[in-house]
């Protein structure tokens, strides 16, 4: 038996040469409180539930806490989420954007609190280090612009442009038709183009 090291979490997994049990077995295990198959659900899925968080904050730290959340969310939740195709991705990319959503709201209240305090914010070397490169800086302003989308296109320019969800998988998830889906996709963009375009960094 070998053993592989998951990228985000650096721990080894062991590789028996059987196939992977399925996200609806494991999905369906979790329910009855199993820890092994929570663990191996988060495994799976950790490395892209990450990088959907970096997308849609634009930050290393906020990500990282965004994993853990949306993780401890689907424990607590166990049993109850919605798998698409049976898949247990789409879900934990809902509870992503939900929980990022709530915490772009609250960085802006800490930011208009911290501008009347001081006239410099203090801000974390690695941090500032980070934010002076162009595709951090237009990250940031594809993320502000999305919160400026309407609910609908916001849901779809998270899950389709941020997420690189497929469209079939995201109308299933929300319940829409297809055409529907591409639809919003083609008006987000467009906003999205004139929003990034014409607004800067905040």
């Amino acid at each position: 038996m070998t053993t592989t090291k998951n990228k985000t979490t650096g721990v080894a997994v062991a590789d028996t040469g059987e196939p992977p049990p399925s996200d609806e077995l494991l999905w369906r295990l979790i329910g009855e409180d199993d820890h092994g198959s929570f663990t191996a659900l988060f495994e799976r899925h950790a490395e892209r539930v990450w990088n959907y968080a970096y997308r849609l904050t634009a930050s290393w730290s906020t990500a990282d806490d965004l994993l853990s959340a949306t993780f401890l969310a689907a424990w607590r939740k166990r049993g109850d989420g919605v798998l698409v195709r049976e898949s247990a991705l789409p879900w934990l990319y809902t509870v992503a954007a939900n929980l990022a959503r709530t915490e772009w709201r609250a960085g802006r209240r800490r930011q208009r609190v911290l501008s009347l305090l001081t006239p410099t914010a203090v801000t974390d070397p690695a941090e500032d280090l980070a934010d002076r490169s162009e595709a951090q800086d237009r990250l940031r302003r594809v993320v502000a612009a999305v919160e400026r989308l309407p609910r609908s296109e916001r849901e779809i320019a998270q899950l389709c442009l941020l997420g690189e969800m497929p469209v079939a998988d995201a109308a299933a998830l929300l319940g829409i038709a297809e055409t529907s889906v591409r639809s919003r996709v083609s008006r987000a963009r467009t906003k999205l183009r004139d929003l990034t375009a014409r607004t800067p960094d905040e």
